[in-house]
């Protein structure tokens, strides 16, 4: 009996295993609506801290509806957001190392998610931080934020 029963846990620990090997290779780290958006927003720093705008960008609905809201008001369209950041980020050094802290996501429906959380900044000269809030839509190529609601901090420096 504790033979079979090591036999068994062996053979569903090898399961799983092979469940996640072949979800890691699929590209996605989890299948959760909640996963899928987490898995999203970790491309988006990882193409951030590379300096790849582009690539961040591919974290936003590609449509004239997208909107950002921020300190300097509300800017719409993809190509307005890409724009702006280009030009508010024009090198790797501008852009600084980007990290995320107390994130949640939630879920209110089967194509409608928002996260909410901190980023912070790592830059030779600053370090802005502040906090966010992010609306979702699912589509057929996949959640994508919808608007981005981003609130810098007030410096504290007494430069």
């Amino acid at each position: 009996m504790v033979r079979r029963n090591r036999m068994t846990a062996a053979v569903l620990l090898g399961a799983a295993l092979s469940i996640g090997a072949s979800s890691a290779l699929s590209g996605s780290r989890e299948s959760t609506p909640e996963g899928e958006i987490r898995t999203l927003l970790t491309m988006q720093t990882e193409a951030w801290n590379r300096g790849d705008i582009d690539g961040f960008m591919e974290g936003y609905w590609k449509s004239d509806q997208t909107e950002f809201v921020g300190a300097k008001g509300v800017s719409r369209g993809w190509q307005a957001l890409l724009d702006r950041y280009r030009r508010d980020y024009p090198d790797q050094k501008a852009m600084g190392h980007l990290s995320f802290a107390n994130l949640e996501v939630h879920v209110v429906c089967a194509d409608g998610a928002y996260a909410i959380g901190e980023f912070h900044l790592q830059r030779e000269n600053d370090q802005p931080a502040g906090v966010f809030t992010l609306y979702f839509r699912k589509f057929p190529e996949g959640w994508r934020i919808v608007v981005d609601h981003t609130t810098v901090f007030p410096s504290t420096s007494s430069k």
